[in-house]
């Protein structure tokens, strides 16, 4: 009983996840269909004429150059089919709330510092800001473009500025009227670079440590009037 419940809940292998994301491409993307069979055979078939109008007596060059073909058209197929489900998957996300973050995640990696998580939130209008740092410095991306938004935006710019007043901050409008999520990744790439390695994980660190210290202090307490007290002080 213990091998068959494991066996239930075990993964999907390799295979089937690729079959798997090749079936929900076809159903949102058809004429992606027609362009990962193209990517495919394209190769097969040019290591086909290849060998045929060169080397036609030569089988051994008939093997290597079909080996290759199927190799490269695999690789072609494969480069089309995460190019196209990702922007399956992107437009699935369009419009949702928060789906910034989970693209910025998953679409930025190397010397990016992201999260999925918020860095501002007006709990009132909903409204979220999410960060990241990168090469350009710090972006600020808001999913609105109303007055809250842009009041949210000014309050997490002023914060940004103040921990690190040297750095530049960009700000990117995802959604209606900006940047579409599956053009986020390019628009962030088009940014200058103004940041090292080193700088960026600097940068981050003291942005992470801005929300850890926004701790909430009681009313009527100032801490910069705190006084010892004279027994303690004995």
């Amino acid at each position: 009983m213990a091998k068959s419940s494991e066996s239930s809940t075990k993964e999907p292998g390799r295979f089937r996840q690729i079959i798997d994301v090749v079936k929900m491409t076809a159903k949102y993307d058809k004429p992606g269909v027609a362009l990962m069979i193209t990517a495919a055979v394209l190769p097969i078939l040019a290591a086909f004429f290849l060998c045929f109008f060169m080397y036609r007596t030569n089988w051994i060059m008939w093997v290597i150059f079909m080996i290759l073909g199927v190799l490269f058209g695999l690789m072609l197929f494969m480069f089309v089919l995460n190019n196209r489900a990702e922007k399956v998957a992107y437009s699935q996300l369009e419009g949702r709330q928060g789906a910034t973050g989970a693209v910025l995640q998953s679409s930025l990696r190397g010397t990016w510092r992201t999260s999925d998580m918020p860095v501002a939130f007006n709990p009132r209008t909903q409204d979220v800001i999410f960060r990241a740092v990168g090469k350009p410095g710090v972006i600020l991306f808001t999913e609105a473009d109303n007055a809250a938004s842009k009041k949210l935006l000014a309050d997490e710019r002023r914060k940004v500025q103040r921990v690190v007043p040297t750095v530049t901050v960009h700000h990117i409008l995802v959604g209606k009227g900006g940047v579409s999520l599956g053009k986020l990744k390019r628009e962030v790439k088009r940014l200058p670079n103004k940041l090292r390695r080193d700088e960026i994980l600097a940068v981050d660190a003291r942005l992470q440590s801005l929300s850890k210290s926004e701790l909430p202090i009681p009313k009527g307490m100032d801490p910069s009037k705190i006084r010892p007290s004279r027994s303690q002080m004995r």
